[in-house]
């Protein structure tokens, strides 16, 4: 009896250490029923532990001292799987921003979020600094929820599982399509999630690619997938890799790989550098600056156009015409 009471002591000692509170020897004695020294046996029990911990894993950093304001023992330092109160003030603020999730899923997350600062007190730090946020919260208009999505269709894509998608396009025309895709990878941008995949289609007995990019399906729209009973493989070499993908694509908006090159004269030349990760100055005179960056499909027409006579494309020829035909229709409609 007198050994698991030691150990029921111990653990909740170190659980109130965990959440940032102080302890004291002497209110521990009284509260348990034990001398001091019996307490003193299990602070040093705690910090054995942490010791060894330590040593297996050197990204740890925590002990316990004592803290002579609180008059009690105290655990310092940081457990790194664990986030710091500053990061979750900070993807607090990212979740709400990016409007990703509806009101109820927002809301159930971040209150996640913030029972893990510590101490404790922190807590209501946090909450207050989102509150005003949190309140005025604006859903998605599709309010579909994503979160189990997500998962499953993650697992499809690990299990290389070929899926017939059932899909609410919306451009050309609005109208719901069934395609058979190869899911490669989620992305999220601008509050949406997406999936990308290649569009495949069966021949004799196998499934090809119709196209050698993938396609971006938004994961809201997509109203039910099944799996075909087929697996697909990419030979590691060909491999999709997400981060490469990222650099290249604007707006999420698909299409083959271009090199693009303009001129640009604007303000601040690290908000272009941050905005495109492939982008590099080949020349650059006075305040004029000469870029080329590899970019995918045609979303880019969206972000040149949004810096006005900052920029002037140059090459590909086909893309300076349709920004030329894009500029003057936009002129027409104010004649």
């Amino acid at each position: 009896m007198g050994k698991h009471a030691k150990i029921s002591r111990t653990l909740d000692m170190y659980v109130r250490l965990c959440e940032g509170k102080s302890i004291s020897k002497a209110e521990e004695a009284a509260r348990f029923g034990v001398d001091e020294r019996s307490i003193q046996r299990d602070i040093d029990d705690i910090r054995a532990f942490l010791d060894e911990y330590t040593m297996g894993n050197s990204t740890e950093q925590r002990s316990i001292v004592y803290d002579r304001a609180k008059k009690g023992f105290v655990l310092v330092g940081e457990e790194r799987a664990l986030m710091t109160n500053g990061e979750i003030l900070a993807v607090s603020k990212i979740l709400l921003e990016s409007r990703a999730f509806k009101k109820r899923e927002i809301n159930s997350i971040l209150d996640k979020l913030i029972a893990g600062c510590v101490p404790q007190k922190n807590c209501k730090i946090v909450s207050d600094l989102i509150a005003n946020e949190k309140y005025h919260y604006v859903e998605r208009h599709n309010k579909s929820c994503i979160k189990d999505k997500l998962w499953e269709l993650g697992n499809e894509i690990k299990q290389c599982e070929l899926l017939e998608i059932t899909y609410d396009k919306q451009l050309p025309q609005n109208e719901t399509v069934k395609r058979v895709v190869e899911p490669v990878a989620i992305l999220f941008s601008e509050y949406y999630f997406y999936l990308n995949a290649y569009i495949v289609e069966k021949v004799g007995e196998t499934y090809e690619q119709v196209y050698d990019y993938p396609t971006i399906f938004r994961i809201d729209r997509i109203r039910k997938y099944k799996e075909i009973g087929k697996k697909f493989k990419i030979a590691y070499a060909n491999r999709f890799e997400e981060g490469e993908f990222r650099k290249r694509v604007q707006f999420m908006y698909a299409g083959k790989l271009l090199k693009l090159q303009f001129k640009y004269t604007g303000m601040s030349i690290e908000a272009i550098l941050d905005r495109l990760p492939t982008a590099e100055i080949i020349q650059q005179n006075d305040e004029e600056y000469m870029i080329e960056a590899e970019v995918y499909g045609k979303g880019i027409l969206m972000w040149l156009l949004s810096q006005g006579s900052a920029i002037e494309v140059l090459k590909p020829l086909s893309v300076r015409e349709e920004m030329k035909k894009i500029l003057s229709d936009m002129l027409s409609n104010y004649q």
